[in-house]
């Protein structure tokens, strides 16, 4: 097979269901909301002062610059979640908006290209000075990837022209030659961002100056030990603790790289560009180097509900098989970074274990954080929560037990939406020889096996029912390929074409049909959906005697509104049946988990006793861990005792 590519997002559309709801509220309720929170706009909210600081740099008003050093970063991402939504839906007011706001960016770019309105308004003599620390490459990566969205989107070249300006100053900065700067960002992402350009430009320059900091990065001489030494840093920050450069991927080379380390969003970007690259330049050994972190990853640092960064103190991977739920923090961010990953390694090779943790991924942690309205987000994703502990515990401060409307940081909400709008990249593959379906939600998919276009309709309930019909509409009789993933949870899968039961060869998760496909032909796949339990390794040993719920790709969690206070109390017999039951009225219509329990007595006020507990009948009820904290502040787990 060669190369894959995807569908322009204006030749995927999406019906109704779990996935595509959520990609709509992004469309309808989520940019415009954001739009507000940016410009400063929301009651209650933190302020955000991001378009207030553009709006300085640009000469437009008066004032301070506001906020982290890194805000610019939120209205890029916002820029390339409207341009998506722009793509598959033309709106006159948000094109216009748009191009209000892109000549403000153009007013704010220096000459050079330079652009980074904190550096510009508040230490110009600090410009690549610090980039250990400082996120000026990692904004560029951010607006480069808005301009190359925004261009695909509309045709217009006014952000592209912006950004490559930007790209052009960087190559001319960095590298190894006389005079330039041998080193590389703190936080990774221009290095996937420079790869896009490449691709829509068709400038090969782009592709090779993301190759140089991808293979300079964690070379000896340490380029972060002179930066340092140059700067008279006698003390790294606390959230580098005994990491040092492993903080920042950049203890080593990133083909020596075989346990992933450090900052787990920072970490994600990396092998994303790594995967990148290793596709592109058909590099085996950066592939194998891919290959093996996300083993690890797979292996020992992979939440139940797909969050990655366990440790709190610089949101970064804590040891191997160490997942503590109470105080996980599974950035939102981390768990979009992580679907990254798995699709370039989709990309690089078809398998289908990396659909497995983007689906896993996709439906619990990285929808967890928006809510069912789309005003509110979450930054970090716990597996339980005691709300009285959290607002008492010093190591829990990062744990919200309520969504919030802004993050004075608020890295996540945006990344969410730019996702959930680009979402048809994350459903199919397209190769020379037909088509890879990865994600089964209601919708239709217009591509091309060489000359010939094919119009492919899916109509599914997928998650709450296993049947997925698939619809194939070929411009005329056509041979192709049509590969399906069969995830990897599902132990059961039939395949009927046109009524009749046909076999198919499971190959790496997929199961191909090859066969010359008429106008009409109809494929019903059909999963078994039963609830199984989960249970951690040993070595996890904050889930010893525990299990999670899972029916398809849904992890489910107990809430206190629907089974009362104390949920580490209860405890599902090992014999209990698990009945899955679908509440049309319940959050928006949801699959929900019954079944009769214990309950562990509270035998009096003494804190030991020598007294055997006891315990009562009484009934559970688990929600989808995504929809979690939609009614109210309570308890949560998700890992239940067994007994």
């Amino acid at each position: 097979m060669a190369t894959p590519t995807c569908s322009p997002l204006n030749q995927v559309t999406f019906g109704r269901g779990f996935l595509a709801d959520r990609a709509r509220l992004v469309r309808e309720v989520v940019i415009p909301h954001q739009w507000s929170a940016l410009n400063d706009r929301l009651p209650g909210a933190e302020r955000s002062g991001t378009i207030h600081n553009f709006q300085v740099a640009a000469g437009e008003k008066a004032g301070e610059f506001y906020g982290l050093w890194f805000q610019d970063s939120d209205l890029a991402k916002w820029i390339e979640a409207a341009s998506h939504r722009l793509a598959t839906h033309p709106d006159v007011a948000l094109d216009a908006e748009l191009d209000r706001l892109i000549d403000t960016i153009a007013k704010a770019q220096l000459p050079d290209g330079y652009l980074d309105t904190y550096i510009q308004l508040v230490e110009p003599e600090k410009r690549w000075a610090n980039l250990h620390e400082y996120h000026e490459l990692y904004i560029a990566g951010h607006f480069i990837e808005a301009g190359v969205a925004h261009f695909e989107a509309t045709g217009k070249r006014t952000l592209l022209e912006v950004v490559c300006k930007l790209a052009d100053l960087i190559e001319r900065t960095f590298g190894s030659a006389p005079g330039q700067i041998a080193g590389y960002c703190g936080h990774e992402e221009i290095e996937l961002a420079l790869l896009k350009l490449a691709r829509v430009t068709g400038e090969s320059r782009y592709s090779r100056q993301a190759a140089w900091f991808i293979n300079q990065r964690g070379a000896e001489p340490n380029y972060f030990e002179a930066e340092i030494a140059r700067l008279k840093i006698n003390r790294l920050p606390e959230s580098f603790h005994h990491d040092r450069w492993a903080y920042l991927q950049a203890h080593a080379p990133v083909r020596q790289q075989r346990e992933p380390v450090g900052h787990a969003v920072r970490a994600l970007y990396l092998y994303t560009a790594m995967a990148d690259l290793a596709r592109e330049n058909a590099d085996a050994e950066l592939a194998d180097s891919c290959r093996h972190l996300w083993d690890r990853i797979e292996k020992a640092h992979l939440y139940v509900t797909g969050g990655i960064g366990a440790e709190w103190m610089g949101e970064k991977f804590a040891e191997p098989y160490d997942l503590p739920n109470d105080r996980a923090y599974a950035e939102s961010c981390a768990g979009l970074a992580l679907i990254f990953f798995a699709r370039r390694m989709l990309d690089l090779e078809l398998d289908g274990r990396y659909a497995d943790v983007l689906e896993r991924t996709l439906y619990n942690n990285v929808l967890a954080g928006m809510a069912l309205d789309g005003k509110t987000f979450f930054y970090v994703n716990p597996l339980e929560v005691r709300p009285a502990e959290v607002r008492r515990r010093y190591d829990h401060r990062h744990v919200k037990t309520q969504r919030v409307p802004w993050f004075g940081c608020a890295c996540c909400p945006p990344n969410i939406a730019r996702t959930l709008t680009s979402l048809a990249r994350y459903t199919h593959s397209v190769f020379d020889d037909g088509i890879a379906l990865h994600l089964f939600t209601a919708s239709e998919i217009r591509f091309s096996v060489g000359r010939t276009r094919v119009h492919l309709e899916v109509k599914t309930d997928y998650p709450w029912d296993g049947k997925v019909v698939v619809r194939v509409t070929p411009g005329s009789p056509l041979n192709f390929a049509l590969r399906l993933r069969q995830p990897g949870w599902c132990r059961e899968a039939s395949v009927r074409l046109n009524g009749e039961v046909v076999p198919c060869t499971n190959k790496a998760g997929y199961l191909m049909l090859l066969r010359e496909w008429q106008s009409g032909d109809t494929v019903v796949l059909d999963f078994a959906l039963p609830v199984f339990r989960l249970r951690a390794n040993p070595r996890v040993h904050h889930n010893r005697g525990k299990v999670a719920l899972q029916r398809g790709p849904i992890v489910y969690c107990l809430e206190e509104i629907d089974n009362g206070p104390g949920l580490n109390r209860l405890a599902i017999p090992s014999d209990a049946v698990l009945h899955p039951r679908f509440k049309p009225n319940l959050l928006g219509g949801v699959g929900v988990i019954e079944a009769a329990v214990q309950r562990v007595a509270v035998p009096g006020e003494e804190l030991y006793s020598t007294t055997s507990p006891t315990s009562e009948a009484t009934q559970l009820r688990a929600i989808p861990y995504a929809l979690w904290a939609n009614r109210g502040e309570g308890e949560m787990l998700v890992w239940i005792n067994e007994c």
